[in-house]
């Protein structure tokens, strides 16, 4: 079991750059794929980035070029970095995690960060 907590979220300009933060508080971190969705208004839930356990990570076409995901497994938190924002990228950011141990998977949530990309 895992309970995430984001943070980072805000308003920025066209072309800034932002960072959330995943927080996992489990004591088996290194089980878990954490990944990054976002929901815009009028819009389904798009998967961004996600991460596994060993590092490697993959990425929405979308964002490709300008978001990383990375994750610390000494402080159990998933990074995003978010570099040249556009106004498309406006959405409430969620954090998800998966237990890539377990024979069924069972999605858990964070409860969202907005980013607000306008000037």
């Amino acid at each position: 079991q895992v309970e995430l907590v984001e943070s980072g979220g805000g308003l920025v300009q066209p072309g800034g750059s932002l960072r959330l933060s995943c927080a996992a508080l489990t004591s088996t971190f290194s089980y878990y794929v954490i990944g990054w969705y976002r929901e815009a208004p009028g819009k389904l839930r798009e998967v961004v980035a996600t991460v596994t356990p060993g590092g490697g990570s993959s990425y929405s076409d979308s964002v490709k070029g300008r978001f990383t995901i990375s994750r610390d497994h000494l402080k159990n938190t998933v990074f995003l970095q978010m570099n040249s924002l556009k106004p498309d990228d406006t959405a409430v950011y969620l954090c998800n995690a998966y237990d890539m141990t377990k024979d069924v998977r069972y999605d858990y949530w964070g409860q969202g960060t907005q980013v607000t990309v306008s000037s």
